[in-house]
Order: C-alpha cells, then structure tokens, then sequence
C-alpha cells in the first residue's frame, strides 16, 4: 500500500518504495520492513511510532543512510541513494543530513564551538568560516555565551541544544532525531520539541522516533510501525 504525507506540506523531498529489510539471525530472516511506502515532504514535522520491533528504528537507520535496503529504493532530495557505494553514501549523508541522538553524542574533550564545527572539518571549510558558523548557530539556539564550554559544564537542556545546532551546521534540509528528549527533564524537553517545531517552520523536515504520544503530539503527522509495516498514519 502507498502512504503519502498529509496535505498543506511542501514538496516531496524522502519517498521509500517498496522498502524492505531482512537481517538473517541464525537460520532465521527476520522481516525489520516489510515492502513499506511512503513520502515525506519538505517542512513536514513526522514522529514515528511503534512497539519494540516494529520497524521504526530500521527505517531511522535507512533514512540516515546508516543501513541498507535488502529490496526496493530510498529516494533522498531526488536522488536514489540506494545505489549509491559507500563512500558516496557516506558523502550524501555528510553533506544533506542532521542528526540529534538521546545521549546527545557530545566529544566531552571538545568546547562548544568545537563541537558545532565538527562537521564542518569532514566538509573541509577553513577554521575561521566554521568558527563563524558555530558562532552564529550557537546564537540561534540560545548558547552564544556558552562556546568556550565543555560538555561536563552544561546541562543536559544545553548539551541537546549543542547536539541540535551541530546538526545544523551542514545546512541540511533533514533533521534526523531519535529520542531528543529521552534524557532531559519534561520542562526542558519541551523547549527541545518547541525548537524542532520552529526548525520544521523554517522549512526543514524533521523525522523524530519517540514512543512517548506527549511527544509526538508535537509533530504535524503521525506513522505507526507494527511488524515491520505503516499500521497507520494519523
């Protein structure tokens, strides 16, 4: 069956056909995506959903372009990334996604600003292009005093908030989140989810995994996983 993302979004900017993902344990294959299909479209805000085993992680993993389809296609901004080997896969997923992980992935070592540059240095800009860049992220979420930070000096609020401004650092038009709220307080997560939300305003698309409805009640749209499959979109 073919999903497509609720009306009043812009154009489609992630599409899986007929996505499906075996992994052999054992003698057993086990069906993680069952033949999905689905669109997402630019500035939509999408929570996906489902008990342990029902798929989403999988589909996060190949949207990131962290895993591979066993059968059908992943088309990301146009392109069937699918095919692609896995330096260029590596590069496409550089240069054109964001990700915000639950343990907010943090080099403690590493300043604030440091931490916003990273990727910046795989992309090969010069230090004072990405300091600026840092800078002006840093402002955009709130942590212009905080650059000369470390991780261990920050709240968890603050860390997610660097986590956040250093997925924004490629520009990408895809934000990736799996539990962005999972480790911080209820008040402090919502200003998390309120930001994601003026993130999905200004036009970027944001794919969050949650198993929390409070949570997902932020999003404009709603997939339910069940064994592998879309058991509903609301």
């Amino acid at each position: 069956m073919k999903h497509s993302s609720p009306d009043g979004f812009g154009d489609e900017i992630v599409k899986l056909e007929n996505a499906c993902k075996v992994y052999q344990m054992g003698r057993q294959q086990v069906n993680a995506l069952a033949g999905v299909s689905i669109s997402f479209k630019r500035g939509s805000f999408w929570a996906i959903m489902g008990p342990s085993g029902s798929g989403k992680s999988t589909m996060m993993n190949i949207l990131g372009c962290l895993d591979r389809l066993t059968r059908g296609a992943y088309f990301l901004e146009g392109k069937d990334v699918s095919s692609l080997d896995d330096d260029a896969l590596s590069e496409f997923r550089l240069r054109h996604l964001g990700f915000i992980f639950q343990s907010f992935n943090l080099i403690p070592q590493l300043t604030v600003q440091r931490n916003i540059e990273l990727p910046l240095y795989y992309l090969g800009w010069d230090s004072e292009k990405s300091a600026r860049r840092a800078q002006e992220l840093a402002c955009r979420v709130g942590l212009e005093a905080r650059l000369d930070h470390r991780p261990a000096e920050l709240s968890g609020g603050q860390m997610q908030r660097v986590a956040i401004a250093r997925a924004l650092a490629n520009d990408p038009q895809i934000l990736l989140a799996d539990e962005p709220t999972g480790n911080l307080d209820t008040a402090t997560g919502e200003q998390i989810l309120q930001l994601l939300v003026e993130l999905s305003q200004q036009d970027k698309t944001i794919i969050m995994v949650t198993h929390e409805f409070h949570i997902a009640a932020y999003a404009q749209a709603r997939l339910h996983m069940k064994d592998g499959c879309i058991d509903r979109i609301e």
